[in-house]
Protein backbone atom coordinates (compact mmCIF):
# COMPACT_ATOMS: atom_id res chain seq x y z
CA UNK A 1 0.00 0.00 0.00
CA UNK A 2 0.94 3.47 -0.58
CA UNK A 3 1.06 5.24 2.55
CA UNK A 4 0.68 9.62 3.05
CA UNK A 5 3.68 10.74 4.57
CA UNK A 6 2.90 13.82 6.57
CA UNK A 7 6.51 15.29 6.50
CA UNK A 8 5.87 15.25 3.00
CA UNK A 9 2.62 17.48 3.47
CA UNK A 10 4.53 19.64 5.68
CA UNK A 11 7.48 19.97 2.99
CA UNK A 12 4.79 20.85 0.18
CA UNK A 13 3.55 23.33 2.28
CA UNK A 14 7.18 25.27 2.04
CA UNK A 15 8.12 24.58 -1.26
CA UNK A 16 5.00 23.49 -3.01
CA UNK A 17 5.27 26.48 -5.85
CA UNK A 18 8.44 25.16 -6.72
CA UNK A 19 6.89 22.54 -8.23
CA UNK A 20 5.64 22.47 -11.96
CA UNK A 21 1.80 23.16 -11.43
CA UNK A 22 0.87 19.61 -12.59
CA UNK A 23 2.62 18.01 -9.58
CA UNK A 24 1.96 20.29 -7.56
CA UNK A 25 -1.88 19.93 -8.43
CA UNK A 26 -1.53 16.24 -8.01
CA UNK A 27 0.10 16.67 -4.71
CA UNK A 28 -2.55 19.41 -3.43
CA UNK A 29 -4.99 16.31 -4.52
CA UNK A 30 -3.71 13.90 -3.07
CA UNK A 31 -2.09 15.20 0.36
CA UNK A 32 -4.68 18.66 1.05
CA UNK A 33 -8.06 17.06 -0.38
CA UNK A 34 -7.11 13.57 0.45
CA UNK A 35 -8.58 11.84 -2.68
CA UNK A 36 -7.25 8.99 -3.37
CA UNK A 37 -5.12 7.86 -6.23
CA UNK A 38 -7.95 6.55 -8.97
CA UNK A 39 -9.95 9.75 -7.94
CA UNK A 40 -6.83 11.58 -8.85
CA UNK A 41 -6.16 9.41 -12.21
CA UNK A 42 -10.35 9.94 -13.31
CA UNK A 43 -9.52 13.61 -12.89
CA UNK A 44 -6.79 14.61 -14.88
CA UNK A 45 -6.97 11.44 -17.26
CA UNK A 46 -4.62 9.47 -16.64
CA UNK A 47 -3.55 5.60 -14.89
CA UNK A 48 -3.14 5.13 -11.21
CA UNK A 49 0.20 4.38 -12.12
CA UNK A 50 1.00 7.18 -13.50
CA UNK A 51 -0.49 9.48 -10.34
CA UNK A 52 1.84 7.29 -8.15
CA UNK A 53 4.53 7.95 -10.43
CA UNK A 54 4.25 11.70 -10.11
CA UNK A 55 3.40 11.72 -6.31
CA UNK A 56 6.58 9.85 -5.67
CA UNK A 57 9.09 12.26 -8.62
CA UNK A 58 7.66 15.03 -6.31
CA UNK A 59 7.90 13.88 -2.59
CA UNK A 60 11.46 13.20 -4.14
CA UNK A 61 11.37 16.70 -5.11
CA UNK A 62 10.28 18.20 -2.51
CA UNK A 63 12.76 15.84 -0.10
CA UNK A 64 15.72 17.08 -2.28
CA UNK A 65 14.38 21.10 -1.33
CA UNK A 66 14.76 20.32 2.06
CA UNK A 67 17.79 18.61 1.99
CA UNK A 68 19.85 21.51 0.44
CA UNK A 69 18.00 24.38 2.35
CA UNK A 70 16.10 22.96 5.50
CA UNK A 71 14.05 25.75 5.57
CA UNK A 72 11.24 23.28 7.13
CA UNK A 73 13.76 21.90 9.76
CA UNK A 74 14.91 25.21 10.85
CA UNK A 75 11.30 26.51 11.26
CA UNK A 76 10.24 23.32 13.50
CA UNK A 77 13.63 24.80 15.35
CA UNK A 78 12.24 28.19 16.12
CA UNK A 79 9.33 26.95 17.03
CA UNK A 80 10.72 25.51 19.51
CA UNK A 81 12.88 27.75 20.87
CA UNK A 82 9.57 30.04 20.86
CA UNK A 83 7.64 28.03 23.21
CA UNK A 84 10.35 27.46 25.35
CA UNK A 85 10.80 31.14 25.19
CA UNK A 86 7.14 32.12 25.98
CA UNK A 87 7.07 28.97 28.67
CA UNK A 88 9.94 31.11 30.66
CA UNK A 89 8.49 34.33 30.43
CA UNK A 90 5.11 32.84 32.22
CA UNK A 91 6.70 31.46 34.96
CA UNK A 92 9.61 33.97 35.66
CA UNK A 93 8.53 37.91 36.23
CA UNK A 94 10.76 39.75 33.56
CA UNK A 95 11.26 43.58 33.47
CA UNK A 96 8.52 44.91 30.85
CA UNK A 97 11.41 45.72 28.28
CA UNK A 98 12.60 42.08 28.00
CA UNK A 99 8.62 40.89 28.19
CA UNK A 100 7.71 43.18 25.34
CA UNK A 101 10.71 42.08 23.08
CA UNK A 102 9.89 38.43 23.51
CA UNK A 103 6.34 38.71 23.00
CA UNK A 104 7.15 40.67 19.45
CA UNK A 105 9.75 38.37 18.62
CA UNK A 106 7.24 35.35 19.68
CA UNK A 107 4.40 37.38 17.69
CA UNK A 108 6.85 36.96 14.30
CA UNK A 109 6.45 33.04 14.93
CA UNK A 110 2.83 31.89 15.13
CA UNK A 111 2.33 28.69 17.03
Amino acid sequence: MFEKNLNIGYLLDFYGELLPERKRSVMDMYYNEDLSLAEIAAEIGISRQGVRDIIKKSEDELLFYENKLGLAARLKNVEGCASKLREIASLHPLPDELSQKISELLGIVKL
